[in-house]
Order: structure tokens, then C-alpha cells, then sequence
């Protein structure tokens, strides 16, 4: 299987033997393993939840039409994702929420201070000077459950591609080879958009909890 966090199922070859053979058990663990994550990923894309439900139960009828022509080319899963992706991006167009996705990419800029990064003679130039943690971990339920709140709020912020390529590496726990896969961008655009996207959200947070240091 790929390294997508929580998975617990069998072998990728055992579930699609299954799924070919029309094993309605395997379909249900598939359903419940899978199918709030790909509500998560779907939302990023359509305007509602009904959509987002709908983008969903049409990608399983569609894997289901096509796992005989699966060819093992990437993990099962990974192979879900783009169809699900596919399936959203096509949804996204009718509603007319968002430009095609070639031409979401107009969010190009530095969305931190240069400063706080390593310089080019640097060993590693480009990277943090000193490097946060990606999300802070307040002892305060309620002041998580804010948190929570305003990474959630600022994760919808960021621009289409910014907003699925971290969604699917932080909360879907995708490695970058499997984002490259699902969205067929090359490595080095998933760096730089991972990275807008970390730093936008970080830039948020670090905003927040100046103001409730100054608070106190």
C-alpha cells in the first residue's frame, strides 16, 4: 500500500482481486477507511458539501467501472485520489467556482519575511534560518479547539493548488511522491506549493498567538 496515514487494509493486490470479484465487505472497509478523507480532499474543490458527497460517490462508481483495467502503477489509493481529483476538478468547472487548473497558479510571491531564510551561500540555501513547528500544540482545549478553527479557516484561504497540495500532505498524511501522482505536477512545484501554503498558515497562527501573548 502507499504511506497514506491510518492505512490498515491488505495488500493493494488482495483489494483489487476483491473489488474484481465484487466482494461487497472489502467495498465497505474501503468505504469507512477512505471515505472521510476523500470528503476533506473533494471540499477543497466544490462549492458545498452535498457536492463534495456527490464528487465522492461518483468517484467510487467510477473506480468500481474501472478497477478491472487497474494496472498497479501506483498504489490503489493513490490511484483512487486521482480519479477523485479528476472527478472534483470537472465538478469545480461546472459550478464555475475556479479557473481551470492550469491557470491556478497565479499565486506566485513570497508569503513570509526572505529574512528568515537561509541566504544562497548558505549550505542549504532557501531553508529555514529556524525552523518552526509546522503546528502549535496549546495546552488549552478550548484555545485548540481555536486553533483548529483558524488553521481550518486559513487552509480554506489559500489558493486552489496551495489549498490541495496541503491538505493532502498535512491532514491526508500523503507523501510528495503520492501528491506528484494524484495531482501530475512535477516534484519541484509540489515543494513550492507545500511551502506557500505551510507559511501562509504558519503566518496566520504566529499572528494569532502574538495577540494572545500580548493578552495576557
Amino acid at each position: 500500500m502507499g504511506s497514506f496515514a491510518g492505512s490498515t487494509l491488505p495488500p493493494d493486490d488482495v483489494v483489487v482481486s476483491a473489488l474484481r470479484a465484487g466482494d461487497e465487505a472489502m467495498f465497505a472497509i474501503l468505504l469507512d477507511t477512505w471515505s472521510r478523507g476523500m470528503l476533506r480532499v473533494a471540499r477543497t474543490y466544490v462549492s458545498t458539501d452535498d457536492s463534495a458527497e456527490e464528487v465522492v460517490q461518483d468517484t467510487w462508481l467510477a473506480v468500481i467501472g474501472a478497477i478491472d483495467g487497474f494496472e498497479g502503477r501506483s498504489s490503489v489509493k493513490t490511484w483512487v485520489y486521482r480519479i477523485l481529483v479528476n472527478t472534483a476538478k470537472k465538478r469545480s468547472v461546472r459550478e464555475s467556482r475556479t479557473l481551470p487548473w492550469s491557470a491556478l497558479d497565479q499565486d506566485a510571491g513570497p508569503t513570509v519575511d526572505p529574512s528568515r531564510f537561509h541566504g544562497a551561500d548558505a549550505a542549504l540555501p532557501g531553508s529555514w534560518k529556524e525552523s518552526p513547528a509546522i503546528w502549535p500544540t496549546p495546552e488549552s482545549q478550548a484555545l485548540a479547539a481555536e486553533v483548529r478553527g483558524l488553521i481550518g479557516e486559513a487552509v480554506a484561504g489559500l489558493p486552489p493548488r496551495q489549498r490541495i497540495v496541503i491538505t493532502l500532505r498535512d491532514v491526508e498524511g500523503c507523501t510528495s511522491e503520492e501528491v506528484c501522482e494524484i495531482l501530475e505536477i512535477s516534484p519541484a512545484n509540489q515543494r513550492v506549493l507545500l511551502h506557500r501554503a505551510r507559511a501562509a498558515v504558519r503566518g496566520r497562527l504566529e499572528g494569532y498567538f502574538e495577540t494572545v501573548k500580548q493578552s495576557e
